[in-house]
This record gives C-alpha cells, sequence and structure tokens, in this order.
C-alpha cells in the first residue's frame, strides 16, 4: 500500500528503510527482503520510505537526473513487493538541514520506526558525514536499532542503481536486464516524424518519452517488444541522430513495429529493451540504409520473431 506522510501517522510501530529506490531493481529487493525478515521477527509491519522528487533536484534546481523508473512505475515496482507499505515522504530543504540524529529522531517518533535498516553504502543527513557506527549510536540513544543490510552481488559485481545506468549508458541492455530482473523500457506517446521510414518502406513510429527524465539508452538499433494498446509486437528501435537524413543534433527516438499497419499517432505506447543491434552510422545513400534496414529486420526476427 502507497502511503504519504500524512496518513502514516496511524500505523502501528515498523521496520523500515530508506532509500530513492530508482529502478526498484534486484539489489533493491534484496534489500526489502532484509526488511521484511527483519519485521517478521520482531512482530512489527515492514515499511518502505521513499522521496516522490530525487533529492538533489529540490537542492539544485538545474539538476537533472537521469531515472531508470519515474515515480509511477517505482510505486507500481514496490507495491510488488512483499513490504507492507510504501511511505513517500516528501524531501524539502527543511529535511535536508536535518543531522542524521534528527531524522532518526523524526523517524523514531513521527514514524514510529522501531527497527531501522540501512543500505549497505547508505548515508543520511546534513552532508551525509556520518557513518554506519555513529547511526548505530544515535539508535541507542533513541532508542532505535539500525541494521546494516547486506549488498546482492553478481559476477563480482555489486547490484546498484549506478553499475545498471552505466549499462545502459553503453547500451548492454541484457545486462542491465538482468540486473534489474525485468526489461527496462520507455513509454510515451506517438507523435508525427518527418515520414522518410514510410517511403523507404519502413514505416515508424516516433515516441515522445512521458517522462523525460527517465535515462534513454545509448544510441544505436535495437531489438524491442513493443505494447500498443497493451497488445504485443516486435520491433527494430533507433535511437539517434539519423545522420544519413541529415537530422543534425536533434535525438528521435522511432521504432518500426514489424508486420503491423495501424494508425496509432497519439496513442500511448511501451517499449521494453531486449537487445542492441548495432550501432548508429551514416550511410552512403538511402539504398544502402535500406539493405541495412532489411538486415537489422531479419536479426529482430530472428531473436524475437519465435516468442
Amino acid at each position: 500500500m502507497i502511503l504519504t506522510s500524512s496518513t502514516y501517522h496511524e500505523l502501528s510501530p515498523c521496520a523500515a528503510t530508506i532509500g530513492c529506490f530508482d529502478g526498484v531493481h534486484r539489489g533493491h529487493r534484496h534489500l526489502i527482503r532484509q526488511v521484511c525478515e527483519t519485521a517478521k521477527k520482531k512482530g512489527l509491519c515492514s515499511v518502505l520510505i521513499t522521496f516522490p522528487v530525487h533529492p538533489r533536484q529540490v537542492m539544485h534546481a538545474d539538476y537533472r537526473p537521469q531515472l531508470l523508473s519515474c515515480l509511477k512505475q517505482k510505486e507500481d515496482l514496490l507495491a510488488l513487493s512483499e513490504a507492507d507499505y510504501c511511505m513517500l515522504l516528501p524531501f524539502t530543504k527543511e529535511l535536508s538541514q536535518l543531522t542524521a540524529r534528527e531524522f532518526m529522531h523524526l523517524l523514531h517518533e513521527e514514524y514510529h520506526v522501531q527497527s531501522l535498516v540501512i543500505g549497505y553504502d547508505h548515508r543520511f543527513g546534513h552532508n551525509r558525514s556520518e557513518g554506519f557506527d555513529d547511526y548505530c549510536q544515535y539508535g541507542k540513544e533513541l532508542g532505535m536499532e539500525v541494521i546494516r543490510a547486506n549488498a546482492l552481488t553478481e559476477d563480482g559485481k555489486t547490484i546498484s542503481s549506478t553499475l545498471i545506468r552505466n549499462l545502459l549508458k553503453e547500451g548492454q541492455v541484457e545486462e542491465a536486464n538482468r540486473y534489474l530482473g525485468y526489461s527496462y523500457y520507455i513509454s510515451g506517446t506517438v507523435v508525427d516524424g518527418y515520414k522518410v521510414g514510410r517511403r523507404l518502406g519502413f514505416p515508424t513510429a516516433n515516441l515522445r518519452p512521458s517522462c523525460p527524465e527517465k535515462l534513454i539508452p545509448e544510441t544505436g538499433v535495437y531489438a524491442v517488444h513493443v505494447y500498443v494498446g497493451g497488445m504485443p509486437h516486435i520491433g527494430m528501435l533507433n535511437i539517434g541522430h539519423r545522420p544519413t537524413l541529415n537530422n543534425g543534433k536533434d535525438l528521435s527516438i522511432e521504432v518500426h513495429i514489424i508486420d503491423f499497419n495501424a494508425d496509432i499517432y497519439h496513442k500511448e505506447m511501451k517499449i521494453e529493451f531486449v537487445r542492441r543491434i548495432r550501432p548508429e552510422k551514416k550511410f552512403n545513400g538511402l539504398e544502402e540504409l535500406v539493405a541495412q534496414l532489411k538486415e537489422d529486420r531479419d536479426t529482430v526476427k530472428r531473436l524475437l520473431g519465435s516468442e
């Protein structure tokens, strides 16, 4: 259940953790399990405390995060977890000025946190200058148990939002998906484009993302699953500047949906990344471009056609 700070006060004592939970990836779900196990042992409810807006956006108005999940997706993913509640705590400049001890006092007195499970690398409080030993000392003073969660590692890597962001920025969507535990996606509205693809025999749907702060993976051509009106299709997605067509600096996100012919302008569309096929490149004319598009389509069909 998703709660706001104003509806939270009626809840019973809890075991909780706090964080941005960007992406709600497998590392986050590993942390959530530890919170739920702690709550069960102690007869408490389990609570995840997160923020509706990235804290750095509150502190720096010009900061533009590259999110793995917008708020609605984050809420949906957290609601699917085994935790009893998720609380949206507004991050304000006043909150940012609290010391770690003051913040823990707020959690204990206002939000009934009896056990605080802290992510392996998480720091909080003004200037984030204090560490886990300090939190334990404050917890003793406040009557709050403080527990350090262990990280989830795989292939010698600690699964984190930063790791996944870096993989997506490199176009390594298969590996990013493995650490996320689901297929990374972008969604939005189909908008008018230049309609060049239609003349080439490869009509494309141009996507305007609904969350402008969500990270767009590295430029290139991708095999993707496409959902329009909830119906699944396969497609080849191009992210880039269309150098063969002299598109300039504008970044386009356009998908050719294979074996599909319908008017979907202004409809909602969701695109799930499966694999990056190749980088973007400039071709010596439209004939060469069309030949490559045919090859890309065959590749996507081999990868996804039997699904």
